[in-house]
């Protein structure tokens, strides 16, 4: 293994391959690991794009599925960590359709992509739109988008920002690591994105865990009108807790940004881990209802549906 190149604000870097390895192999043979695979229908609405194409000024946040969402902001539009596919990896299938057909989209302005794990970074999705005028990701994953196609690749550290028309992109800090294969651990940079225009502000948080870095953002950039932050992909927690939050740590992360809406992400999608698919969004709901502050900006989209800002 290559020595890793970047850490977590905190220092820390990835499980070692002994625990990936009691997590992976042994728990499994032990018995110790029992995914709970009961089916589950993800609540979706029908898009057929049409208000998407027609859409030249309204601030509009579209989830695909997963971690993928459309952002309309001052007349851009922004797809983030698009992923069409079946299946991830050739091992996980996906579960639910995605909410918007590829032919249905709007004309995409910029490609975002927090990071290079497969559910995020689809190289087949990501060839579809290289003919995109702008690509935006962190450091190290111009040279593998530049292969695509992608002809303007802009690589970020944590902070740095581009601009793509009258947004802005800011790359953050997230609590995460990178790996695409055997020997590449944490050899490009992993984070979430900041986007602002038009007077409003939207974070989209990537893969991470909860971390002392959502109030940094807050204090850096503002508190975000909308928060995308990810509430699935947890069980079991002595393995996931380093990389992936529950709902109770993203209704934290919430809290910590200020955010004026909270729209959960990263569930319903693909199976990763062990939780029943359906547990998140009951379980991020029932947290939220603690706290009517929280509670009155939870939304929890359908696939395919639009919130507007």
């Amino acid at each position: 293994m290559t020595r890793p190149r970047y850490r977590n604000l905190d220092g820390s870097l990835p499980h070692r391959a002994s625990a990936v390895f009691k997590w992976g192999v042994l728990d499994r043979l032990a018995g110790r690991r029992k995914p709970d695979r009961r089916p589950f229908e993800a609540p979706r609405v029908a898009n057929d794009g049409a208000a998407l194409r027609r859409n030249v000024s309204e601030p509009l946040l579209t989830w695909v599925g997963h971690a993928t969402w459309l952002v309309q902001l001052a007349g851009v539009n922004l797809l983030i960590d698009p992923i069409w596919a079946r299946v991830v990896a050739g091992v996980v299938p996906r579960r639910s359709a995605p909410g918007v057909a590829l032919a249905d989209l709007p004309r995409i302005d910029a490609v975002l992509v927090t990071h290079n794990h497969r559910d995020h970074m689809d190289l087949r999705t990501l060839r579809h739109f290289a003919a995109a005028p702008l690509a935006v990701v962190p450091l190290g994953l111009a040279a593998a988008l530049r292969r695509l196609g992608y002809r303007d690749v802009r690589e970020l550290d944590w902070w740095q920002g581009v601009d793509a028309g009258k947004v802005r992109i800011t790359l953050v800090p997230s609590q995460h690591w990178s790996r695409r294969g055997l020997l590449d651990t944490n050899a490009t940079l992993w984070g979430g994105f900041v986007i602002e225009g038009d007077g409003r502000r939207v974070y989209h948080s990537g893969d991470t865990a909860w971390f002392a870095g959502f109030r940094e953002i807050a204090r850096r950039l503002g508190s975000p009108d909308a928060a995308l932050l990810p509430i699935g992909a947890y069980e079991p927690e002595w393995f996931m807790r380093r990389q992936h939050m529950n709902p109770e740590d993203a209704l934290r992360a919430a809290a910590d940004l200020d955010a004026r809406r909270i729209l959960p992400m990263h569930w319903g999608t693909y199976q990763l881990t062990d939780e029943w698919l359906g547990e998140p969004p009951r379980r991020v709901v029932a947290a939220a209802a603690e706290d009517p502050r929280l509670l009155e900006r939870l939304i929890l989209c359908p696939i395919g549906a639009s919130e507007r800002l």
